[in-house]
């Protein structure tokens, strides 16, 4: 991400983050920056590191090295300053199982001076939730909904959502990503989300964070993703073509009597290398964030 831009903008901050469990490094120098009003995806796979940059965005855990700003604080100096401005709905919706909807929003809505239980009783209708069920008799879409409800209800100016649609069937996917992720960002408020399905990152997210290991191996606006990679389909009607001497080539499948490339980098420029290999380019398209993340982590596992 461009360096230059509004300190005031800055919702998340984090430089040069380490943070390791005994033998184990779970982040590696990890920097971000979530700018206010944005849609901030953060992919990887299950084990890449997500929760754990999310406890620290939370003031859960103390960076071993590094620093971590939520609204220009420190969130483990300042825990009610940043919290009280947070909505946060973890992948284990932890929730009283026995208390009913109802009671649950009451009893949140405490926490919260910015609570508006006119607002949750109207997401209650959007969601389709019964206020007089029991939270122990919920479904894990429902359990899901409930979860976001009570995160969003407060009208919170940075909203967490950790793996917000783990078990879910589609539908509910796109109702809560789609539908309330965005309606949230229009708001003018900031939305950061971890998921390992990267399909429904790609579906809503401004500004993607890719994490493997512990360590960001790509991180920038979703349209400069798209601009900056390519998926040629190639051809060569005799012999075949090394690859090998084309720089920003970073994968290449045998298709029949063809090849698709992913291509990183100029479109033109790509082009033109591999015309020069012989290559006769016969179709063009938009690689998915997931042939792109799985691209860069077997990149990441050679080198």
């Amino acid at each position: 991400m461009n360096d230059q831009v509004r300190e005031d903008l800055v919702v998340v901050g984090i430089e040069n983050l380490k943070k390791s469990f005994g033998e184990n490094c779970a982040l590696d120098n990890v920097s971000i920056k979530v700018l206010q009003g944005h849609v901030f995806g953060l992919v990887g796979e299950n084990g890449a590191g997500k929760t754990t940059l999310i406890n620290h965005i939370l003031g859960a855990l103390t960076p071993d090295q590094g620093k971590v700003s939520v609204f220009g604080l420190d969130p483990v100096k300042f825990p009610k300053e940043v919290l009280s401005r947070i909505g946060y709905l973890s992948e284990t919706r932890d929730m009283p199982r026995w208390m009913r909807i109802e009671q649950f929003l009451r009893y949140m809505s405490a926490f919260y001076p910015s609570w508006n239980m006119e607002y949750a009783y109207k997401l209650l209708e959007q969601f389709d939730l019964d206020p007089e069920r029991k939270i122990g008799r919920l479904s894990r879409g429902e359990l899901a909904r409930t979860g976001l409800l009570v995160a969003i209800a407060h009208r919170p100016d940075l909203l967490l959502l950790d793996e917000p649609s783990s078990g879910l069937d589609p539908v509910a996917r796109m109702d809560i990503l789609s539908a309330i992720v965005r309606s949230v960002a229009e708001e003018g408020r900031t939305v950061l989300f971890s998921s390992h399905l990267l399909d429904e990152v790609e579906r809503v997210a401004d500004y993607v964070c890719m994490l493997h290991q512990g360590r960001v191996i790509l991180s920038a606006k979703l349209d400069e993703i798209r601009d900056r990679f390519h998926l040629f389909e190639v051809q060569k009607f005799n012999g075949g073509i090394d690859f090998e001497g084309i720089k920003g080539v970073m994968r290449v499948y045998k298709l029949g009597h063809g090849y698709q490339v992913l291509y990183e980098g100029k479109e033109e420029e790509g082009k033109a290398q591999i015309q020069v290999k012989g290559g006769v380019i016969v179709n063009i398209q938009t690689p998915s964030l997931e042939e792109i993340f799985v691209a860069y982590v077997k990149s990441h596992k050679r080198s």
